[in-house]
Protein backbone atom coordinates (compact mmCIF):
# COMPACT_ATOMS: atom_id res chain seq x y z
CA UNK A 1 0.00 0.00 0.00
CA UNK A 2 1.27 3.67 -0.92
CA UNK A 3 1.38 6.40 2.17
CA UNK A 4 3.70 7.90 -0.58
CA UNK A 5 0.52 8.25 -3.25
CA UNK A 6 -1.71 8.91 -0.67
CA UNK A 7 0.03 11.79 0.81
CA UNK A 8 0.75 13.08 -2.88
CA UNK A 9 -2.90 13.14 -3.67
CA UNK A 10 -3.36 15.10 -0.36
CA UNK A 11 -0.42 17.53 -1.11
CA UNK A 12 -1.50 18.14 -4.92
CA UNK A 13 -5.42 18.98 -3.35
CA UNK A 14 -4.69 21.30 -0.57
CA UNK A 15 -2.14 23.31 -2.94
CA UNK A 16 -4.73 23.47 -5.46
CA UNK A 17 -7.04 25.08 -2.10
CA UNK A 18 -9.64 21.82 -3.18
CA UNK A 19 -12.18 20.99 -0.63
CA UNK A 20 -12.29 17.14 0.16
CA UNK A 21 -13.50 14.75 3.17
CA UNK A 22 -10.97 12.30 4.53
CA UNK A 23 -12.02 9.08 5.66
CA UNK A 24 -10.61 6.08 7.52
CA UNK A 25 -11.87 2.28 7.44
CA UNK A 26 -11.64 -1.14 7.28
CA UNK A 27 -9.42 -2.37 4.65
CA UNK A 28 -11.82 -2.89 1.48
CA UNK A 29 -10.34 -4.68 -1.93
CA UNK A 30 -13.99 -4.37 -3.98
CA UNK A 31 -15.99 -1.77 -4.66
CA UNK A 32 -18.99 -3.37 -3.30
CA UNK A 33 -17.06 -3.53 -0.10
CA UNK A 34 -15.89 0.42 -0.25
CA UNK A 35 -19.65 1.41 -1.11
CA UNK A 36 -20.73 -0.30 2.38
CA UNK A 37 -17.32 1.27 4.37
CA UNK A 38 -18.27 4.13 3.31
CA UNK A 39 -21.91 4.23 4.71
CA UNK A 40 -24.01 5.83 1.69
CA UNK A 41 -25.61 2.45 0.77
CA UNK A 42 -24.47 -0.12 -1.64
CA UNK A 43 -26.42 1.43 -4.87
CA UNK A 44 -25.87 4.95 -3.85
CA UNK A 45 -22.16 4.22 -2.87
CA UNK A 46 -21.13 2.33 -6.61
CA UNK A 47 -22.84 5.20 -8.38
CA UNK A 48 -20.43 8.05 -6.59
CA UNK A 49 -17.88 5.91 -6.74
CA UNK A 50 -14.67 6.50 -9.11
CA UNK A 51 -13.31 2.88 -9.89
CA UNK A 52 -9.68 3.57 -11.47
CA UNK A 53 -8.19 1.08 -13.39
CA UNK A 54 -5.33 0.80 -15.47
CA UNK A 55 -4.65 -0.56 -19.24
CA UNK A 56 -2.14 -1.25 -21.64
CA UNK A 57 -2.80 0.19 -24.59
CA UNK A 58 0.10 -0.97 -27.55
CA UNK A 59 3.28 0.14 -25.99
CA UNK A 60 1.66 2.48 -23.18
CA UNK A 61 -0.67 2.82 -19.94
CA UNK A 62 -3.13 4.73 -19.84
CA UNK A 63 -6.23 5.40 -16.69
CA UNK A 64 -9.73 4.63 -17.24
CA UNK A 65 -11.91 5.97 -14.22
CA UNK A 66 -15.56 4.78 -14.67
CA UNK A 67 -18.49 5.23 -12.22
CA UNK A 68 -17.86 2.22 -9.80
CA UNK A 69 -21.63 0.55 -10.78
CA UNK A 70 -20.36 0.02 -14.63
CA UNK A 71 -17.11 -1.73 -16.47
CA UNK A 72 -14.58 -0.54 -19.08
CA UNK A 73 -16.05 -0.85 -22.44
CA UNK A 74 -12.97 -2.44 -23.96
CA UNK A 75 -14.06 -1.86 -27.56
CA UNK A 76 -14.93 1.57 -26.92
CA UNK A 77 -11.62 2.49 -25.52
CA UNK A 78 -9.64 1.02 -28.56
CA UNK A 79 -11.99 2.51 -30.82
CA UNK A 80 -11.01 6.03 -29.39
CA UNK A 81 -7.70 5.24 -29.23
CA UNK A 82 -7.26 3.47 -32.57
CA UNK A 83 -5.28 1.19 -30.54
CA UNK A 84 -4.16 -2.11 -32.21
CA UNK A 85 -3.82 -3.55 -28.60
CA UNK A 86 -5.25 -3.18 -25.59
CA UNK A 87 -5.10 -5.52 -21.98
CA UNK A 88 -5.95 -4.41 -18.72
CA UNK A 89 -2.84 -4.43 -16.46
CA UNK A 90 -1.60 -7.12 -14.39
CA UNK A 91 -1.25 -6.65 -10.89
CA UNK A 92 2.54 -6.34 -11.07
CA UNK A 93 2.12 -3.98 -13.79
CA UNK A 94 -0.77 -1.57 -12.15
CA UNK A 95 2.11 -1.83 -9.25
CA UNK A 96 5.05 -0.80 -11.53
CA UNK A 97 3.12 2.47 -12.80
CA UNK A 98 1.57 3.74 -9.39
CA UNK A 99 3.14 2.17 -6.60
CA UNK A 100 -0.20 0.93 -5.55
CA UNK A 101 -2.00 -2.27 -5.17
CA UNK A 102 -5.33 -3.04 -7.14
CA UNK A 103 -8.25 -2.19 -5.55
CA UNK A 104 -6.53 0.99 -4.07
CA UNK A 105 -5.58 3.11 -7.26
CA UNK A 106 -6.61 6.46 -6.84
CA UNK A 107 -8.34 8.31 -9.67
CA UNK A 108 -5.46 10.20 -10.50
CA UNK A 109 -3.40 9.32 -13.38
CA UNK A 110 -1.45 12.43 -13.51
CA UNK A 111 0.56 11.61 -10.65
CA UNK A 112 1.54 8.81 -12.63
CA UNK A 113 2.50 10.65 -16.33
CA UNK A 114 -0.27 8.56 -17.54
CA UNK A 115 -3.32 9.86 -19.59
CA UNK A 116 -6.55 9.48 -18.15
CA UNK A 117 -9.90 9.01 -19.58
CA UNK A 118 -12.95 9.73 -17.75
CA UNK A 119 -16.67 8.35 -18.33
CA UNK A 120 -18.88 11.25 -18.98
CA UNK A 121 -21.59 9.67 -16.25
CA UNK A 122 -19.10 9.76 -13.49
CA UNK A 123 -21.00 11.15 -10.68
CA UNK A 124 -21.34 14.95 -9.77
CA UNK A 125 -19.86 13.95 -6.37
CA UNK A 126 -17.31 11.29 -6.32
CA UNK A 127 -15.96 8.53 -4.28
CA UNK A 128 -12.60 6.74 -4.25
CA UNK A 129 -9.74 5.03 -2.64
CA UNK A 130 -6.36 7.07 -2.36
CA UNK A 131 -3.73 4.59 -2.50
CA UNK A 132 -4.25 2.48 0.13
CA UNK A 133 -7.19 -0.18 0.92
CA UNK A 134 -8.39 1.90 4.34
CA UNK A 135 -8.78 4.90 3.01
CA UNK A 136 -11.13 7.28 1.07
CA UNK A 137 -11.64 10.45 -0.05
CA UNK A 138 -14.63 12.21 -1.09
CA UNK A 139 -15.00 15.41 -3.30
CA UNK A 140 -16.57 17.20 -6.19
CA UNK A 141 -15.92 16.22 -9.30
CA UNK A 142 -15.73 19.61 -10.97
CA UNK A 143 -12.58 20.01 -8.85
CA UNK A 144 -10.81 16.50 -9.67
CA UNK A 145 -11.51 17.39 -12.74
CA UNK A 146 -9.58 21.09 -12.28
CA UNK A 147 -6.46 18.87 -10.61
CA UNK A 148 -6.57 15.56 -13.32
CA UNK A 149 -7.57 17.17 -16.64
CA UNK A 150 -8.92 13.59 -17.62
CA UNK A 151 -10.22 13.48 -20.95
CA UNK A 152 -13.91 13.30 -20.64
CA UNK A 153 -15.40 10.51 -23.24
CA UNK A 154 -18.00 7.27 -23.53
CA UNK A 155 -15.79 4.27 -21.95
CA UNK A 156 -18.18 2.32 -19.64
CA UNK A 157 -20.84 -0.07 -19.88
CA UNK A 158 -23.31 -2.00 -17.52
CA UNK A 159 -21.68 -4.62 -15.74
CA UNK A 160 -23.43 -7.91 -16.62
CA UNK A 161 -25.44 -9.62 -13.83
CA UNK A 162 -24.37 -12.93 -12.61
Amino acid sequence: MSRAVFEKIKKLLEENKIQYHLLTHEPVYTSELAAQMRGKGVAEGLRRGAKAMIFKVDEKYIQCIVPAHKIVDIKKVKELLNAKKIKMATPEEVLQVTDCEIGSVPPFGNLFNIEVYCDKELSEEIDFNAGLHDTSITMKRSEWEKVVKPIICDIAKERAVS
